[in-house]
């Protein structure tokens, strides 16, 4: 009897999500790799490349179904936050946020306008930017990629590894949905996905 109870209790454990996603003031759930700056792009820019990251703009808002979802179930995965706390500098915006920050461009503006601004509909929606961005740009303009939208952690890890490794550059005719069909594949073949 024993011996159930304690396998009851571990099937019970494999079933509770990862880590629960911690949430600060702002009503917004929190991991430990986002960065608290001040928002202004061009600075977080350049912390990122002094560090050798990736500078991406994670736009939640609160009461977010699928928000909660990635925070609770896809980013706790080991390997897929490893990565992302290895190479990215994450800064979150709020959708609908009346913080203010700067564009690259130069708009200091509430971050509710500044996602108006950038064509944010989803969330939540990560923007990956390159390393140097004109002065003229906006974010959304200089994105190498934009994922819009919760999805599971194979396709996350992809992403993120697919703009890391700079695939969007390659001219090779691999966009991502090629890679991460290719990377399906190669995990089904090896028995891991």
């Amino acid at each position: 009897m024993r011996l159930m109870a304690m396998a009851l209790a571990l099937m019970l454990l494999g079933a509770m999500p990862l880590a629960a996603a911690e949430m600060g003031d702002d009503g917004l759930h929190k991991t430990h790799w986002m960065r608290d700056t001040f928002k202004d792009l061009r600075e977080d820019l350049a912390e990122a490349n002094a560090e050798g990251k990736r500078l991406v703009l994670f736009v939640e808002q609160q009461g977010c179904i699928y928000c909660k979802k990635m925070h609770e179930e896809v980013f706790p995965q080991p390997d897929l936050s490893q990565l992302i706390e290895d190479n990215f500098f994450v800064v979150q915006f709020d959708l609908h946020g009346s913080t203010t920050a700067t564009d690259f461009d130069g708009d200091e503006s509430e971050q509710r306008d500044l996602a108006r601004k950038w064509g944010i509909l989803f969330t939540p929606t990560l923007i990956f930017l390159p390393e140097e961005v004109p002065e003229d740009q906006t974010a959304a303009e200089s994105a190498v990629a934009i994922m819009p939208g919760a999805f599971g952690k194979s396709t996350t890890l992809d992403f993120f590894t697919w703009v890391l490794e700079k695939r969007y550059a390659i001219e090779n005719g691999e966009d991502f949905q090629r890679y991460h069909a290719r990377r399906i594949q190669e995990r089904s073949a090896a028995g891991s996905d």
